[in-house]
């Protein structure tokens, strides 16, 4: 039972790993199905001294034999992130992750020989290490997808279950995991903390700044192992790995055109079978079938033109039979 619970945490660990979440713990008390009495033992030995009962979180009903995994499994729901990073401000769910997060290189001896990043536990590097494998050894009983860590089968899971416990108070729609939600959230509010030190462009997510970084770096460290083109970033390898293996999973229900993507496949619906423009102009209204055409459309509201072209012509240049009048 002790290894269960272990692996357990380990799970818990992986999910937020990527992001760099993070054994010291307090979240908050939440209530306990077992009334067992432990008013004589100190708040460390309560929380990890193993239950005769089950102990049954509120929200999802999962049970735990001792409480401090129940404490620790409440912050998915709760999102908290009682410790954080006193240089750069980055927050993490439990102690151990903000000690590996701050410990200087010396302590982290395990490198990964194809992009560098170094990593305090040979587990760690070789779970990063499936990152440029592409190995996914953890398959969906339902539908067969598979997956990389098992943190996100277990997430994905929720998709066949329908649970999404996690939903926006601003517009009501619901989500299979916490940081999906924080993501969505960030289109009501508009919130762009992440702020790129070259160009100034600002972006919701720290991972979407850290993939923008390489646009100018020219970093590349995510390569295809059948013909060795390289990539910026993990999905858009993924993607050109179905070149190879002409995985085509997703299918309309209408006219049965299969993509290699999921957004592909609701682009298709909306522009050809359903008409569905579910992006807002919140200056003007107007509608728009993809994200992308909206961003497109909102500059011409702010001004925004953030496109220069580097061979400025001189006032006067002749350009076929025009001549160019730069005010």
């Amino acid at each position: 039972m002790k290894v269960k619970e272990e692996n357990e945490l380990n799970d818990f660990d992986d999910q937020h790993h990527d992001y760099q979440n993070s054994s010291d713990f307090t979240p908050a008390e939440i209530p306990f199905s077992c009334s067992e009495s432990d008013e004589h033992l100190s708040q460390e030995e309560t929380e990890r001294k193993p239950a005769e009962c089950s102990l049954t979180c509120p929200d999802c009903g999962k049970s735990f034999r001792q409480r401090y995994f129940l404490k620790l499994h409440a912050t998915v729901h709760s999102g908290e992130k009682p410790f954080t990073c006193l240089q750069c401000g980055e927050s993490f769910k439990q102690k151990s992750n903000l000690n590996t997060h701050i410990a200087p290189t010396a302590e982290k001896p395990f490198t990964c020989v194809e992009c560098g990043k170094r990593f305090t536990h040979n587990e760690r590097l070789n779970t990063h290490m499936r990152i440029h494998t592409g190995e996914k050894p953890f398959t969906c009983p339902q539908c067969g997808k598979r997956f990389m860590q098992k943190s996100n089968l277990n997430t994905h899971m929720k998709i066949h279950t329908g649970e999404k416990p996690f939903t926006c108070h601003h517009c009501g729609k619901s989500f299979t995991c916490k940081g999906n939600l924080n993501m969505h959230v960030r289109i009501h509010t508009r919130e762009k903390r992440f702020t790129c030190p070259q160009c100034g462009l600002s972006f919701t997510e720290k991972k979407v700044l850290k993939d923008h970084i390489r646009i100018h770096t020219g970093d590349k460290p995510f390569t295809c192992l059948q013909c060795g083109k390289r990539f910026t970033r993990k999905d858009n390898l993924m993607i050109h790995i179905k070149i190879h293996t002409q995985e085509k999973p997703y299918k309309c229900s209408d006219c049965g055109k299969s993509f290699t993507r999921s957004g592909s496949l609701k682009t298709h619906e909306r522009l050809i079978h359903t008409g569905e423009k579910p992006f807002t102009c919140p200056q003007c209204g107007k509608r728009f079938t993809q994200k992308s055409n909206l961003n497109t459309h909102i500059k011409i509201h702010t001004g925004e033109k953030p496109f220069a072209c580097h061979h400025f012509l001189p006032k006067g240049h002749v350009v076929g039979t025009e001549v160019l009048i730069n005010k």
